[in-house]
């Protein structure tokens, strides 16, 4: 109880974002204050548990047996806190200046933000809405953090430990461009091997998808001849070439110079998701936001 007395609530906030980063300095960036200030509360907060809490490491600081105990507790004990003081009036859109970051590719921008736009702006006009770039390997960590509002990704690569809502199911589609000589009718399984593709990398360069595993389970290959990180340049690269592409149909639906047939092998789909940290589960315009979202797709 005494070790209570001494703390005051900036100095467990300043040891959330200390486990957080790991860095005094980005510390003090992310709290606004003073390197020298966030050194100083360093100092009280291993007075106070008599411990180190943080040493230096090759990596910056490396927190101690003691810290790691304290986080979790420390987070909830904070997120709590939060919650607790939060006014408890409803969200008006009409009314509302939030400012909200989506994480997205773009497959996520046109798929799922794009339908939803006109009617966010329409509803609530005072708003904002930044997408960011989408880093599934820092979803986790940015939503926690509160750098991100929401993240768009597929079901199977999403965090497991965030809360999330199935947008919908998506399937693969073959696409050309109109015209294309080998697209006026969907193409047998031998000669959508010999067509030449685009696919699709996100993580860069790679010639082989979910499409080739399909493919190699019947002891097939098709002739993949361009790899592009991003689905817009697929598109391009489809009206102006006879390359064809093996594309999720949200992204070509009604989609003008496009031809699109059922392709001749199976390939599984995938859920989209939105998720979310718990941090804006129950805040009432993150609920809002939500609920449009889904009921624009």
């Amino acid at each position: 109880m005494n070790d209570l007395r001494r703390l005051d609530l900036n100095l467990l906030v300043t040891l959330d974002v200390l486990l957080a980063e790991r860095n005094v300095t980005r510390a003090a960036q992310r709290l606004h204050f003073s390197q020298p200030s966030v050194s100083v509360h360093l100092a009280k907060l291993r007075d106070i548990f008599g411990d180190p809490l943080l040493l230096p490491g090759p990596r910056g600081m490396q927190p101690t047996a003691r810290a790691e105990e304290l986080r979790t507790p420390l987070r909830q004990a904070l997120e709590a806190l939060s919650q607790a003081v939060q006014p408890g009036k409803p969200f008006d859109p009409a009314t509302a200046d939030n400012t909200w970051r989506v994480a997205a590719a773009d497959y996520g921008e046109t798929a799922v933000l794009l339908p939803a736009l006109a009617g966010l702006r329409k509803a609530a006009p005072g708003t904002r809405l930044a997408v960011v770039q989408l880093e599934p390997a820092r979803i986790a960590k940015l939503a926690e953090q509160g750098d991100i509002d929401l993240a768009l990704h597929t079901a199977e690569g999403a965090p497991q430990h965030l809360h999330r809502q199935t947008l919908f199911s998506e399937q693969y589609v073959l696409a050309g461009r109109s015209g294309h000589p080998h697209l006026k009718r969907a193409p047998t399984l031998a000669q959508f091997c010999k067509l030449e593709h685009v696919i699709v990398s996100t993580a860069g360069g790679a010639f082989y998808g979910v499409t080739d595993d399909a493919l190699a389970q019947r002891g097939l290959q098709r002739k993949v001849v361009l790899s592009v990180p991003h689905f817009l340049f697929v598109r391009a690269a489809l009206l102006s070439t006879d390359l064809v592409a093996m594309l999720p149909s949200r992204l070509v639906r009604g989609m003008p110079g496009l031809r699109v047939v059922a392709p001749p092998v199976d390939v599984r789909g995938y859920d989209m998701v939105m998720v979310w940290h718990e941090r804006s589960h129950r805040d009432p315009a993150h609920q809002w936001l939500r609920s449009h979202i889904a009921a624009s797709v």
